[in-house]
């Protein structure tokens, strides 16, 4: 039987709970040949994966998933291949692990304000070389008893308009693609119906990022059906943009998704590794 296939997955060095090691373990015991490592706006997981990935005979591909800004809304945008030692990278998300720390303080203080024992320093001890984000929050709440779940914790207290969630300040669109494209990697639109958005909304945005450089769009992703696939893939025939799928696996931050229940057929993976080639990568 061919070995399975998920370019779309988080460890420990963002919101994660499996280290890159970890992962890649459970990733050979699923039945994955070829897994990508996708960390929200950092590559620190990247070279322990491939590592354990050469040992165990699992293919790991370099990425990244970075949050960008279009027209006012949240937009994820993936990168395979790129160089995680490019200046142009290491700048850009220097620039967003600062905007994330000032954040994190920020959240921390107001759950102090609420009686809540947390620090920010106590959880980059317990969490090193981790992105810190909103899932490390969650997890205190359920820790302290004051949240049932991580799910929970975010619809009560983490959410848009629940009493700590603060905004960021993210790339904008363009720019996000233009540094994973001068960094030698392919950019693709992340799960884009997770947006909310209408058919011509979704048209618009997918017509806006293939201008700004986006090769692929994720079709195949956790919870999409036969029918949505099949829109998702009309759309990105029309644009000229090659299909990726991933799990978008987070291991207990979101238990829902099991690592390898995914079917992701190979042509996603031949026509990024085509597309790579073509760029040099």
């Amino acid at each position: 039987m061919a070995s399975k296939i998920d370019l779309h997955i988080h460890t420990t060095a963002s919101d994660g709970t499996m280290s890159p090691e970890e992962l890649v373990g459970r990733a050979k015991r699923a039945g994955l040949g070829v897994l990508a490592v996708t960390d929200h706006d950092t590559m620190a997981g990247v070279d322990s994966a491939v590592s354990a990935g050469a040992a165990l005979g699992v293919e790991v591909i370099p990425g990244i998933e970075i949050s960008t800004d279009y027209r006012g809304e949240d937009v994820h945008v993936l990168g395979y291949g790129l160089d995680a030692a490019h200046p142009a990278l290491r700048e850009v998300l220097n620039w967003v692990q600062e905007d994330r720390r000032r954040r994190n303080e920020r959240i921390a203080r107001r759950m102090q304000a609420d009686g809540i024992h947390i620090s920010l320093a106590e959880l980059e001890a317990e969490h090193p070389g981790a992105t810190i984000g909103r899932p490390h929050f969650a997890r205190v709440l359920v820790e302290q008893g004051r949240a049932q779940s991580v799910s929970d914790a975010f619809h009560r207290f983490l959410d848009p308009g629940k009493p700590y969630y603060l905004p960021r300040t993210y790339l904008p669109i363009a720019r996000g693609i233009e540094i994973i494209r001068r960094c030698g990697g392919a950019a693709v639109l992340a799960h884009p119906l997770q947006y909310g958005y209408s058919p011509a909304e979704l048209r618009r945005l997918v017509a806006e990022a293939a201008a700004f450089g986006v090769a692929g769009m994720e079709i195949y992703y956790t919870g999409y059906d036969a029918g949505q696939r099949g829109a998702l893939s009309d759309l990105a025939a029309e644009f000229g943009l090659f299909a990726t799928g991933g799990s978008d696996f987070h291991g207990a931050n979101k238990p829902q998704i099991v690592l390898g229940a995914l079917d992701v057929p190979e042509q996603c993976l031949t026509d990024l590794k085509a597309w790579l080639g073509r760029a040099g990568v």
